[in-house]
């Protein structure tokens, strides 16, 4: 059995910690310790932690973009706690995307931010989607419409509005993207917005917003008067 969480000093045992001053109290590589449980026999479970940490690029945040591949890769890691962490991930998305699912109301920009925010920031790659709203601003349907690569994604205008005449959507919102965790628009990202603004004039489904999500920001086309 590699170094466990009881070998550690009882001081700077996670749990112990958690116990007696709560969650804030631990920093990132004790929390990542908590969910691994054991290391290796060369290092202890805290040490490993710090290690994955070190491999996602010291944040959280990085882990969500490792597969379990990569994790695997690093020593001390096997499939179990590769495949736990990665369920660990995947349960921190949902709930943020849960936390929200009581506010069908989509016209508001920070609702939509805060509900993709958690789910989009971590992608390595622009992601567009596409918000399929009926006319009181809840939400039909979405979909995802297309990768890029780091530095854009393309925006098939056709195929949004097919889809938006399948699903008797009244209105639509444009959501993206930016790997780099800049929300700042591009000019492809202007050009792309003015495309879908006015085909989706023609069809009478009016394009309401474009939102491109960053780190933990956004920037919506509308707040910013590029669309009214």
């Amino acid at each position: 059995m590699g170094n466990s969480m009881k070998e550690l000093p009882e001081s700077i045992r996670p749990y112990e910690k958690f116990m007696r001053y709560g969650e804030e109290a631990l920093d990132d590589a004790e929390l990542l310790a908590v969910i691994l449980r054991s290391g290796t026999k060369d290092e202890n479970v805290v040490e490993l932690a710090r290690k994955v940490l070190n491999a996602c690029g010291g944040t959280l945040a990085g882990l969500n973009r490792l597969t379990e591949k990569e994790l695997t890769a690093i020593p001390g890691i096997g499939k179990v706690k590769a495949i736990t962490l990665k369920c660990v991930m995947a349960v921190s998305v949902r709930a943020a995307r849960s936390a929200y699912a009581a506010f069908p109301d989509m016209s508001s920009p920070g609702k939509i931010a805060e509900c993709f925010m958690e789910e989009m920031r971590h992608e390595d790659r622009e992601q567009v989607r596409v918000l399929f709203l009926n006319g009181k601003s809840r939400l039909i349907a979405e979909k995802v419409l297309s990768l890029g690569g780091v530095n854009a994604a393309p925006v098939p205008v056709r195929e949004i509005l097919s889809e938006a005449l399948s699903k008797d959507a009244v209105n639509m919102v444009l959501l993206h993207n930016h790997p780099s965790g800049d929300p700042e628009p591009s000019e492809a990202d202007f050009e792309a917005t003015e495309r879908l603004i006015l085909a989706g004039k023609l069809m009478n489904i009016p394009l309401l917003d474009h939102i491109i999500i960053g780190d933990l920001q956004y920037l919506s086309f509308r707040e910013k008067g590029y669309i009214t």
